[in-house]
Order: C-alpha cells, then sequence, then structure tokens
C-alpha cells in the first residue's frame, strides 16, 4: 500500500466508482513526462489514504503516433465503456494533441479510440477535457499552447457523439492574460517574450447550476490554479475570470470530485517539480455561487 506522498504523479484525476466502492486514480505517471513516453499507470483506494498500484493501464504499439510526453489522462465512464483523454507529442509534426483511448475495464487495457488526435493538426494543443452540456452534446474543452501563442488560450470544440471525431472549428472561451491574478511567465526557452500560460482546463457544476472552469497558469512564475464561471451557463460562455487565484503555492492542474460521503475535494499535484510532484486532496466548499478552498 502507498500514501499519497508515496506517488509521483502530475496532473491528478481521480473517478470514484461507488458501485465498487474504490477511486482510481490517473496522471501524469513517467519518471520524467518531459521526454520518451512510457505509459499511463493506476491507482486505486477504498479511503483515499492507503493506495494500491501502480496498475499498467496504457502502453502504446509500435503503429501509437506519439512516443514522447504522454501528459494528462482524464477517464470518465461512457456509454458501456471507459473512456481516456490524454496529450501526446505528434511523431509527424512534433506538436502535441489530445487523443481519446477507450477500454472496457477503469484499469485498461486502454487503446486509441479516436481518428487520431481531436485538436487541430497544425495546433500544438494539450490538456483536453470532456463536457457534456445540457442538451448531451459531448465537447472537448483544451488549451492551445502558451509556447505558440504567446498568451495561451482555452478553446472548446464539439465533438461526435462516438468521441472520435471533432465537429466544427473550435471557439476561443479566453486568453490566459484577461484573469487579473496571472502575470507573464519567464521562461529561458523564449527570453524576452511576454508569455502567459493556460493549463488543465476542468469543467465543474455548481450546486446552484453555475458552470465553473478550473485551469492553471503563473503567478511570479509559481505555479497556481485558478476559477472562471461561464455567464450564461453555458461552455460557449462568455466566461468571467475570479479576481483571485484559488491556490498559489506552486500547484495546479486541478479537479473537484465528490467522496462516497458527499464531500467535495480538489485534486492537484504540488510543488511543480520533477521528481517532487504529489497529488494532494484539498476540502472545497460553494457559497453565494463561488468555489472556495
Amino acid at each position: 500500500m502507498k500514501h499519497l506522498s508515496d506517488i509521483q504523479i502530475r496532473d491528478p484525476f481521480v473517478l470514484p466508482l461507488e458501485s465498487e466502492g474504490r477511486y482510481y486514480l490517473y496522471g501524469s505517471t513517467d519518471a520524467n513526462i518531459w521526454g520518451k513516453g512510457t505509459g499511463f499507470d493506476a491507482y486505486v483506494s477504498s479511503n483515499l489514504q492507503q493506495w494500491e498500484g501502480p496498475f499498467t493501464i496504457f502502453r502504446p504499439g509500435e503503429d501509437f503516433f506519439s512516443d514522447t510526453n504522454f501528459w494528462a489522462p482524464e477517464v470518465y465512464p461512457y456509454g458501456n465503456v471507459f473512456i481516456m483523454f490524454a496529450t501526446f507529442r505528434r511523431k509527424d509534426n512534433g506538436l502535441l494533441g489530445t487523443a481519446v483511448l477507450a477500454a472496457n475495464n477503469p484499469l485498461g487495457p486502454f487503446e486509441l479510440h479516436s481518428d487520431g488526435p481531436l485538436t487541430p493538426e497544425s495546433w500544438s494543443s494539450l490538456d483536453g477535457s470532456l463536457h457534456i452540456d445540457g442538451e448531451g452534446q459531448p465537447w472537448m474543452v483544451f488549451c492551445h499552447e502558451w509556447q505558440q501563442t504567446g498568451d495561451g488560450e482555452v478553446c472548446a470544440v464539439r465533438l461526435s457523439e462516438d468521441l472520435k471525431r471533432a465537429e466544427g472549428e473550435p471557439l476561443l472561451l479566453f486568453r490566459a492574460s484577461e484573469a487579473p491574478w496571472t502575470t507573464p511567465f519567464l521562461s529561458e526557452r523564449f527570453p524576452g517574450r511576454s508569455n502567459y500560460v493556460t493549463d488543465g482546463p476542468y469543467l465543474v457544476r455548481g450546486e446552484d447550476g453555475a458552470l465553473h472552469m478550473l485551469w492553471a497558469s503563473f503567478i511570479d512564475n509559481k505555479y497556481a490554479l485558478g476559477l472562471a464561471c461561464s455567464l450564461t451557463g453555458r461552455v460557449e460562455g462568455p466566461w468571467e475570470q475570479e479576481r483571485e487565484p484559488l491556490y498559489r503555492s506552486d500547484g495546479g492542474h486541478g479537479m473537484i470530485f465528490r467522496t462516497f460521503g458527499g464531500e467535495f475535494l480538489l485534486a492537484i499535484h504540488t510543488p511543480n517539480r520533477t521528481p517532487d510532484e504529489r497529488p494532494i486532496f484539498l476540502p472545497v466548499k460553494q457559497r453565494d455561487g463561488r468555489i472556495m478552498v
């Protein structure tokens, strides 16, 4: 058995399956996620304290479209299967893209389900997340990477019902610099350039029905997590940014899940450096239409 402090993971994502009484923990699990990709592992717990694993849930075949940067898997029950949204760096053009994988079991093995990446071929895109709107239409919310745009973007695109294809062009929801709490990210790779980062969008419906989005960026080059709220309650927005970050102590890429006891917890990784990143869970309260840690 492992405790959270024993598990090196970035971009943690928790799937509670109440029918089993078990929580599944996914994330970027390669020891060095910045290099060649190995695959994804998962952990299982009945109490969120002690975790079994790692369990191998995905390893690429020789014909897989990527062999580098395996990032941010999110797993959802969908129909009769479990689907995974995950980011990979393409072999053909060297750009990041998000694809959908599927399995009959939450522990896999997961295999490619979509027709390759669902993000635009000429974009460097990452951290795709599933959202089902009020009409049952599936969407993918994702980031158009700051290294390509300078000012990172959060976008959304409609998906086919079987999640194999994107339908139509992506919609720009907002740019990182629109949030009052973000500051330029100073990168050694892009000296002298004012960069604003978007990472890890995740949509959650509040108890009052409001549609909120968690997303990560930087404050004085420290990883932080912010919130936006859709003024229409729809993924298309417009989106209004909270003035203050939700979490600013060198952690982010968050999601919110509900425990079997009815408590809401925020999952993030902190600190934001390899190999020290660990998952933590923080209690979340909702008050006056706002989400607070």
